[in-house]
Formats: C-alpha cells, sequence, structure tokens
C-alpha cells in the first residue's frame, strides 16, 4: 500500500494500512455505481470507512480508531475538528446512516491491535495527547499523498505520460555536495581577522555534525557566517545519521530568493524553493519539472521555506498542505533567525519542534545572532537545549565580532531624521511601517538630499535586487547613499552602513539592525553607531509597542545592549511578561485525549495558527520584459499555471486585500484570463502606480474617492 509505504519511517506503517484500505469504504455504496455511470450526485464516500473502525473498535481501542478516522473522514475535505461543527466527527458519524450491504462491512476486519502498539510507542507521559494529534497528522499526510499519487498514477497510464518524481539516493547527493561545499569555501580569503574567525566558527560546528540528532542553537553574530555554517552542519549530520532530506526555514520573503540562489551557485540541481508569493495551492503542477512537483510534497533533497509556509503546513487542516508533512519528518531543519517565531504561537511552534525531533528522527537548528530564550532553564514547557550549542563560545563571539555600537538618541521628528541623514553621506533610517518609511522619504526628497534611496516591500522582488546592487556599489564607491527602509534589511541582508537610525522596536530587532552597521569592519567601532530613537506621532501595533518598552526597561539595566546578557534578559522579559496564554499554550491544551477518546480540534486550530495575521494578496508588476512576457503567456493555454506563476512571484507586491479591491474597482488592476487561470493572477494594469524610487502607491488618490462605494 502507498500509505503504508509511506509511513513506514515514522513507525505508523499499520495505522496507515488500515487508513488506505478504507478511506474510500464508501464507494461501497450503492449510489456510487450512478457516479460512476455519470450521474451528476454527491455520494459521501468518506465517512463509512471511519464509521466501520469507530464501531467495531472495542471501548480500550477507540482513541486508536478515531486517529485513523480522522484521516479518513478529511482525506477530500480536511482534517476535522473532533466535536463543535457542523462537519466535525462526532456530528458526521452521529449522522451517518450506512448504506453499505450488510456482508460486506461484515467482510472487513480491522486489526487494531498493532496500531494501538504504534501510537503508544509515539506518546509521552505529559505530552501524550500533542503528541498523538501529531501521529494523526502525520498518518493523514501519508494517506493523501498516497491517494494523490495513486490518482495521478492513473491519468498518467492514460494518456502515456508519467511525471518524474524520481531523486538521486539522498547519501549519494550528499557525498557530492559536500565536495561542493567544501570547494566553495576554499574559494574564500582566509586573511584578515574576520575571515579567520569565520573558519573558526565553521570548524566547530561541522564538529557538531557527530552529536546525537535533536534539537541544536546556532548563536553567531551578524557577519559571523552563520548561513554557510548551518548548511555544511545540515550536510554532515544529515550524512552521518541517515537523515532524509535538509529543510531552511526563513523568516522573510524578501531574502529566501538570496538564500536559495547561494545554495543552487554552491550544490546545483536539487534545491526546491518554496513559498506563497502567489498561492502554490491554485496552481496547476501537471507535466512540471520535478522540482515544481516537488512543492506538492516537498520530495526534493533541499527546501529553502519560508517559516509560515512550513509551520502553517505543520497546523494545517486542508489536504494539499498536509500532503508534505510525512517528508518533513525525518530532515535536518534549519531554522534561521529562530527568533523571529511569532509570541502568540511560540508554545505549539516549541511543542512542534520537540515532537518532530523526538518521534520523527529530525534535527532542528534554531540559527540566530539573538538567541531567544526557548531553553527549558529559562522558559517554562521551554526545550532542552542545555549542551547543544553548536557555536563556539558564543559570549567570547559577541565581543569578537563586535564591530558596532547602540545609543538612545530620544525623540526624533521626520525633519530631525532628514538632518541627522545630511550630516552623513553613507547612513540608514529603519522605521516601522511602509506608510512612514513612504513619507519619511517624500519629506527627505523635498529637501533636494543628495543619494537618496528607499527600500520597502512595496517594490517588487527583482526590483528590490537591482536597488540592493545599487546601494552596494554606492557603498563600496564611498558615493552618497541615505537609505531610508522598513525591517526588511534586518535580516540576512549584506550591508554596511558607517551609521544608522532604527525606530524603537523590540531588542532583537535593534540587534539585526546593528548588524547592518560597520558590518564588515571597515570602520572603528566606537565610530559605528546605530541609534534608538521614539517616533514622535507615530502609532505603532500593540504588539510592536510591548516589546519596545519592555527593550526600554532593559537598556536602563545593561550598559551594552549588544552583550549577550542583555538579549537573554530581555528575552526573559518579554515571555515572562506574556505569560503562558499569550503564547499561545490554550493551543496546545485544547488538544485532549483520554484512554476513552480523543478530541483534537484540527480545524480549529488550522485557522488559530496564522503567522501573518494581515491578508495580503498579491498584485503583478509589469516591471520589466521578462515579467511583460510571462504576462503575456497568461492567456496561452498549454503553458501550465504554476510555471508562471513561479516566473512572476518575483514581480509581486503584497498588498491589503483591500488595496487590491479598490484597484480593481478603480480600473487600475485586473486578473488576467480569469475563465483560464481564475483570481490568481491579478496584474496592475495601470503602470503609473508605480514608482521607480517608491514602489506602488495604492492611497493614489485617483481611485481613494470610491471606498466608500465598494467597503
Amino acid at each position: 500500500m502507498l500509505a503504508a509505504e509511506r509511513a513506514i519511517p515514522l513507525g505508523l506503517a499499520a495505522a496507515a494500512h488500515l487508513a488506505g484500505l478504507f478511506h474510500d469504504f464508501g464507494k461501497y455504496d450503492p449510489a456510487f455505481d450512478r457516479v460512476l455511470c455519470g450521474e451528476k450526485i454527491r455520494v459521501d464516500h468518506s465517512t463509512a470507512g471511519a464509521a466501520l473502525l469507530y464501531g467495531r473498535a472495542p471501548a480500550r481501542l477507540r482513541p486508536c480508531a478515531e486517529v485513523i478516522g480522522y484521516a479518513i473522514l478529511g482525506h477530500h475535505a480536511g482534517l476535522p475538528d473532533r466535536r463543535n461543527a457542523d462537519s466535525s466527527m462526532e456530528r458526521r458519524l452521529d449522522a451517518f446512516r450506512d448504506p453499505i450491504a450488510p456482508h460486506i462491512s461484515a467482510a472487513a476486519s480491522p486489526d487494531l491491535g498493532p496500531v494501538a502498539a504504534e501510537l503508544m510507542s509515539l506518546m509521552r507521559p505529559g505530552s501524550a495527547a500533542f503528541d498523538l494529534s501529531i501521529a494523526a497528522r502525520m498518518l493523514f499526510s501519508c494517506l493523501v499523498d498516497a491517494d494523490f499519487r495513486d490518482t495521478e498514477s492513473f491519468y498518467a497510464a492514460l494518456d502515456g505520460r508519467r511525471p518524474d518524481r524520481d531523486w538521486p539516493a539522498f547519501a549519494d547527493l550528499l557525498s557530492k555536495w559536500r565536495g561542493a561545499f567544501d570547494a566553495h569555501m576554499a574559494g574564500f580569503d582566509q586573511n584578515g581577522p574576520i575571515n579567520r574567525l569565520r573558519g573558526e566558527i565553521l570548524d566547530h560546528v561541522l564538529q557538531g555534525a557527530a552529536m546525537t540528532p535533536g534539537i541544536f542553537t546556532l548563536t553567531v553574530p551578524t557577519g559571523g557566517g552563520k548561513t554557510l555554517a548551518s548548511l555544511g552542519f545540515a550536510l554532515d549530520h544529515a550524512a552521518r545519521h541517515g537523515h532524509r532530506r535538509i529543510i531552511y526555514a526563513i523568516p522573510y520573503t524578501s531574502i529566501i530568493d538570496q538564500t536559495a540562489t547561494i545554495f543552487r551557485k554552491i550544490l546545483g540541481d536539487g534545491v526546491l524553493e518554496h513559498h506563497s508569493a502567489i498561492d502554490d495551492e491554485k496552481t496547476d503542477l501537471s507535466g512540471k519539472d520535478k522540482l515544481r512537483l516537488a512543492m506538492e510534497d516537498w520530495a526534493a533533497p533541499l527546501v529553502v521555506t519560508t517559516n509560515v509556509q512550513l509551520f502553517e503546513s505543520l497546523f494545517a487542516a486542508r489536504p494539499s498542505r498536509c500532503r508534505k508533512l510525512h517528508n518533513i519528518a525525518g530532515s535536518v531543519i534549519v531554522l534561521d533567525e529562530a527568533q523571529c517565531l511569532p509570541r502568540k504561537l511560540l508554545m505549539p511552534a516549541l511543542r512542534m519542534i520537540d515532537t518532530l525531533c523526538t518521534h520523527y528522527g529530525c534535527s532542528v537548528v534554531l540559527c540566530t545572532a539573538t538567541q531567544p530564550a526557548f531553553d527549558s532553564r529559562q522558559l517554562k514547557q521551554g526545550l532542552p537545549l542545555e549542551g547543544r550549542e553548536l557555536a563556539p563560545d558564543p559570549e567570547d563571539l559577541a565581543h569578537r565580532l563586535r564591530r558596532a555600537r547602540i545609543v538612545q538618541g530620544g525623540e526624533m521628528d521626520d525633519a530631525m531624521l532628514i538632518q541627522a541623514l545630511r550630516a552623513a553621506p553613507q547612513g540608514f533610517v529603519i522605521v516601522n511601517s511602509r506608510a512612514h518609511a513612504l513619507e519619511l522619504f517624500a519629506a527627505a526628497r523635498a529637501t533636494g538630499l543628495d543619494g537618496l534611496v528607499h527600500l520597502t516591500t512595496r517594490q517588487y522582488p527583482m526590483h528590490r535586487r537591482a536597488i540592493l546592487d545599487d546601494i552596494r556599489a554606492r557603498l563600496t564607491s564611498g558615493a552618497p547613499c541615505r537609505l531610508i527602509a522598513t525591517s526588511l534589511i534586518e535580516a540576512g541582508v549584506d550591508l554596511s552602513f558607517p551609521k544608522g537610525w532604527r525606530a524603537e522596536a523590540g531588542l532583537d530587532s535593534c540587534v539585526q539592525a546593528a548588524g547592518r552597521v560597520n558590518r564588515n569592519g571597515e570602520w572603528s567601532v566606537e565610530d559605528s553607531i546605530l541609534t534608538i530613537f521614539a517616533a514622535p506621532g507615530r502609532s505603532m501595533p500593540a504588539e510592536v509597542q510591548s516589546l519596545a518598552e519592555t527593550m526600554q526597561r532593559v537598556a536602563g539595566q545593561h550598559e551594552d545592549l549588544l552583550a549577550p546578557a542583555a538579549i537573554r534578559d530581555w528575552f526573559e522579559h518579554v515571555y515572562w511578561k506574556a505569560g503562558p496564554a499569550r503564547l499561545g499554550q490554550p493551543m496546545v491544551d485544547q488538544v485532549m485525549a483520554t484512554g476513552s477518546g480523543t478530541d483534537f480540534p484540527f480545524r480549529s486550530m488550522s485557522e488559530a495558527f496564522r503567522m501573518i495575521e494581515t491578508a495580503m494578496v498579491p498584485v503583478i508588476i509589469p516591471g520589466d520584459a521578462v515579467a511583460e512576457a510571462a504576462i503575456d503567456k497568461l492567456g496561452i493555454e498549454n503553458i501550465p499555471s504554476g510555471k508562471l506563476a513561479r516566473a512572476l512571484q518575483v514581480y509581486t507586491v503584497q498588498v491589503p486585500a483591500k488595496a487590491r479591491a479598490l484597484l480593481i474597482h478603480a480600473g487600475h488592476a485586473s486578473f488576467h484570463h480569469p475563465a483560464l487561470r481564475g483570481d490568481q493572477f491579478c496584474v496592475l494594469d495601470n503602470i503609473a502606480l508605480y514608482h521607480s524610487d517608491s514602489g506602488l502607491w495604492w492611497e493614489h488618490a485617483e481611485y481613494l474617492g470610491v471606498e466608500q462605494s465598494i467597503l
């Protein structure tokens, strides 16, 4: 059975075997024969198998039947809640009236004994309910992926075209990749104290690859080579311990293409870049090359993705998103900028990390310059991190890699910020919103300030890439370069300014901003300053306001805000002040199981586990000839949507849903070829709304006046 094959590495083969056997048991309903004959009637074929298992299970094995039942009930519509919803397991089983001939049902003889043994091995005291719910998710993943692939094989046999999903043996690929990695690292200049220190860090991290699989921390200040060191660790650790793939998760879509490009340059083929700039669940992936097909199930050897894609999939209910879960098992997972995990979802995210490492063969690396207080010695119900640091002496590294100072600047309005930039031929200002950045940029431009640059997610990724190249060229040549930006430059963007100003925020954000000051050690530490300022009259989201207030309290207790002690103190205050209820603990607590049954709110949890709350939607910008050519191809039927989505995702700007509705209503944007492509490809038709220096202005006066008529 395809489902059982997928579940063997998970220790769930018996459960998956039964799920596969009974998932379509409802097709024995005589009415389903009419469906096969072409009648347009709806027949519920997903409830019968779950009902049979539940009805046959003795009381002590009923939780086992329910675990399989969730998967069977959800293999088309998605994982259900146990109760309290129209589509819940409870209501569907209560409403089920068995249409299947008794002699057929009587011939079925499910054995739940082996299933019970499997599930018991995946449950720990104190975490049994959550563990069991993850087993149900993994089982669901095996079932839906097997179902998708079985259907794919059926149609492939009809038209004679078998999709290419075959990858080289991972062990063989690792050997090739390790040689490529060594060759790449040998090409770096080994002279100078920074390069020598990066080499020392890499050597120490690679030695840690022999450690027992599990959870690791990698705490290295900005500029210490974390990205390549973590990749080297993942390659060696996977080779030593038999992991099946590497997953590299990044918090920001703004730098994912940069990281994926670096990995492809080093390793060559086999790197899948997967995020949601355009909704991949709406793309037709049939007939694609195997990298695009791997977006469905993450079967690629190395996946570069976002935290949103990774964690929202792990807590999802929909079959298309859950399909990849069984391939996450057995992976080395690097969480870059681990401090970016949102506070409101922290506890379920940490429980998921712990469960993946304990039961599903994963190793997870929490990679950051500002290690959050996830350690169980600091955070109740945190992670067992003692003795799991991969970097050599993080305290000493923080001292040796110190290249800037953080100072307090008090209140600074836009006029004062412009004056400060005027006195600094090269410098940056980071503010907390796109609106503030746009207004500050417009005000600075009105004063005739030389070398002014605006970087914002209002600009599409390909445009931002060109702007970053221009900024680097200016900085290298000594030309004036005064950058106004949002927080998108704070993590993973390789820029080095002599000075910077950062609007009040959490200390982790301020430390990341300081990493853009004297990043490469061109200036003295004493002269390389990041100034933290309060922006009078500028409101902040409540979350940012709370973090900024905590940062100011910590600033009063530590002279050096870049010291590891100050960062630890800040994170401890942040999590202690929030308390378990505001860290998402209720989401963990609502997952319940007893000896008599389960109560898993899968669908409710998937709706609650949203790492990005604001509904943002894509608008495609026809910014150059490449984009225009891809947009023209939207009208060609035999070009699959997936290929076009991948080509166009670097030309998209994410805007509020209401803003896109305004653009469409006013005739400035439209869905191109909706009959063929649906509502996926919204294109900006009025290119005048996109500005070369500041991106897309959806607040444009030409359509602001229509707001009241459509909202």
